[in-house]
């Protein structure tokens, strides 16, 4: 018993003469159009031409959403970074006063670090300690 390929086969072997047929009709007809093409551009841009062209189709047509959303982010930056630069003197002068204030810092800093730390004579000599006469007399009244 013949299988369901083998019965599809037998069937359609006969139309695979006329596809080849079909085929070469279909590539004799580009390839006299290919060579009409060529003959009829300019030689001296053709190569610049055509590498353009070749740029073209290979790098941005296939990926034009990629290439639009890359343009969006760019332009976005671009607004956000004129926005925030409306007034370059104010950056300058907020950026000078930072600078002012952060100097001033490091100073006070550098002045703690580099002060004299050693003890002084005073601080070196102990206290004697004296212990004073007690009395019994406070001088309280009690009442």
């Amino acid at each position: 018993m013949k299988t369901p390929r083998e019965i599809l086969l037998a069937k359609h072997q006969a139309t695979e003469a006329k596809l080849d047929a079909i085929r070469k009709s279909v590539l004799d007809g580009a390839k006299t159009a290919l060579v009409t093409e060529r003959s009829d551009t300019n030689p001296s841009h053709t190569g610049v031409l055509s590498i353009g062209l070749t740029l073209w189709r290979e790098l941005i047509l296939p990926s034009r959403r990629v290439w639009s959303g890359l343009a969006a982010v760019w332009i976005l930056i671009a607004l956000v970074n004129a926005a925030q630069s409306r007034d370059p003197q104010t950056a300058k002068t907020a950026a000078r006063t930072e600078m002012a204030a952060s100097f001033i810092e490091q100073q006070k800093l550098l002045g703690e670090l580099l002060t004299d730390r050693t003890p002084t004579a005073e601080a070196d000599r102990p206290r004697t300690f004296s212990p004073k006469p007690r009395t019994e007399t406070t001088g309280f009244k009690m009442v």
